[in-house]
């Protein structure tokens, strides 16, 4: 698909008009009685686009979006409604029947299993699940220092606004997996460390995921804009670049929240 990632916003309506129309003829007559619906539920910057590919080896799962980032929110239909400076606030109202219908038609639902990705998800994932029935969630994250400075990198966000986004991502994964009845909790480091042991936790967790493949070079999106990579923990590389003022004003921030960073299994540096 790396094809369409070069084609200008008029020609990707276009696209995504074919797609969305092919695959709805096609769940007329193929559509499965009951699909297994997977979320990714991840902050910006922890890996889910990696994630998301490593997925879409499976012949038996279907993404709603295989371009660019991979993510429901920027498809034609949704973006003006998903992907508004509001998409945050997770008090945001969302008519999420309207959303699945949507989705519905961009998914191959002769699919087993139909994913989706967007990283606003996080905040309303218990609204998600009233909606889309039968939902798995995999709830990714990532050592607070390099999920931070990746995004005062990308974005060039203040260091203390970054700081609290973090602690308010954890804070909804917290929530998620208290309150989700089929979470499965993945780091980034360990995706990017094991992912042979990662593998074996995804397909423990939906078995139909038993034919993922792991030894592919990937083309997420990755600080050294390299076109593909193989799974590689790029932590080391954002840590580096933050300077001690920065860390320490970092951990100022963390300071207070250091019961949830635990949580997480994460420290303070």
């Amino acid at each position: 698909m790396n094809y369409v990632n070069k084609l200008d916003s008029k020609k990707r309506k276009i696209y995504f008009h074919f797609i969305s129309k092919k695959n709805s003829i096609k769940n007329l007559f193929f559509s499965k009685k009951k699909n297994q619906h997977l979320f990714i539920l991840s902050p910006p910057f922890c890996g889910s686009t990696l994630l998301t590919e490593i997925l879409s080896t499976s012949r038996n799962l279907s993404c709603n979006n295989n371009i660019g980032l991979k993510e429901g929110q920027h498809l034609p239909e949704t973006h003006n409604i998903l992907f508004t400076q509001d998409r945050w606030d997770p008090n945001k109202k969302i008519d999420w029947l309207v959303i699945k219908s949507i989705w519905n038609n961009y998914w191959d639902r002769s699919k087993d299993i139909l994913l989706e990705k967007s990283p606003p998800n996080i905040c309303r994932a218990e609204n998600i699940n009233d909606v889309f029935n039968n939902s798995k969630y995999i709830c990714l994250i990532r050592n607070p220092y390099a999920q931070i400075q990746s995004n005062i990198r990308r974005y060039s966000t203040d260091i203390t606004d970054a700081t609290e986004k973090y602690i308010s991502y954890l804070k909804y994964q917290k929530n998620n997996l208290e309150k989700l009845s089929d979470t499965l909790l993945i780091s980034y480091e360990e995706l990017a460390d094991n992912p042979i042991k990662t593998k074996e936790k995804i397909i423990s967790f939906i078995p139909l995921l038993s034919d993922i493949n792991i030894d592919l070079k990937f083309k997420a999106h990755n600080m050294h804009k390299k076109k593909e990579m193989g799974i590689v923990n790029l932590n080391d590389d954002s840590i580096s670049t933050l300077n001690k003022n920065q860390i320490d004003k970092i951990n100022s921030s963390l300071k207070t929240h250091q019961d949830l960073i635990e949580f997480f299994n994460y420290s303070l540096l």
